[in-house]
């Protein structure tokens, strides 16, 4: 009998935050088991990252919908614990192309959730549901930009391998037109020896450097974006209801 009445004081929502968190425990014992000090920090990175949903709420007086805080904490797990410490981005080509679009899509719900607050707290200014989607956009792909940056940063600095290569089989450019003109020249890559090792044949081309890997971050972000700002502005024309379910609002008092 006890164990039903806490099933039905425990919300969902909750039942996702313990199951994680105990999950991130269990893998950063077995991390600290094996001596990789540097996974473990990123558990304790990502069991703060958990609360911060919590601390938003509190700080700022603003009401998480359940299902976005879950969308939330399961996209912070996916990142941090599927994808770098058990190898997901390696192992699955699309994780990152999943992530990024999920990212998307809440970074336009806050966004749209912040225009959309203040809008309603002021009754001087009554903004229209296509310029509220629009913003959510520019939000969110800010916030993809930034995300760039710091990648790019970080494999500069740091010597990380955030923005992952691409093998590419051709080069357009044209640097190697050969009498100077302004004419795009196509090459083949046929053959690219790098320290004695033939790239080529092992891995069937040379390396881009991150380029296509950060444009298609910010597409599939955009792509994210735009999919929210649609039902961002049918929620706002009061033609659809279901996106509240991703809008954080003002606590009512």
């Amino acid at each position: 009998m006890k164990w039903k009445k806490l099933k039905k004081k425990v919300s969902f929502k909750a039942w996702v935050y313990i199951i994680l968190r105990i999950l991130v425990i269990l893998c950063m014992m077995r991390q600290m088991e094996q001596g990789n000090w540097s996974n473990s920090v990123l558990c304790v990175v990502t069991l703060f990252l958990f609360t911060l949903p919590s601390f938003v709420e509190d700080k700022l007086d603003i009401e998480l919908p359940d299902p976005l805080e879950i969308v939330i904490l399961l996209f912070i797990f996916a990142a941090e614990i599927l994808g770098e410490i058990n190898e997901f981005y390696l192992h699955f080509r699309d994780w990152d192309i999943i992530l990024h679009t999920t990212n998307g899509f809440i970074m336009a719900g806050i966004g749209y959730s912040l225009v959309d607050i203040l809008n309603r707290k002021s009754d001087k200014v009554s903004l229209s549901p296509l310029y509220m989607s629009i913003v959510a956009v520019c939000f969110s792909m800010t916030i993809g930009i930034f995300w760039e940056f710091f990648e790019y940063g970080a494999d500069q600095f740091l010597g990380k391998d955030m923005q992952k290569d691409t093998i590419i089989q051709e080069i357009h450019s044209v640097t190697f037109q050969p009498e100077g003109k302004n004419e795009v020249v196509s090459i083949p890559i046929e053959s690219v020896t790098v320290n004695g090792e033939d790239w080529v044949e092992k891995y069937g081309g040379y390396i881009d450097i991150g380029l296509h890997d950060t444009m298609q971050d910010l597409f599939v972000n955009f792509v994210g974006a735009l999919s929210f700002s649609l039902f961002g502005y049918f929620y706002s024309s009061g033609k659809d209801s279901h996106v509240k379910y991703f809008i954080p609002s003002r606590r009512k008092n």
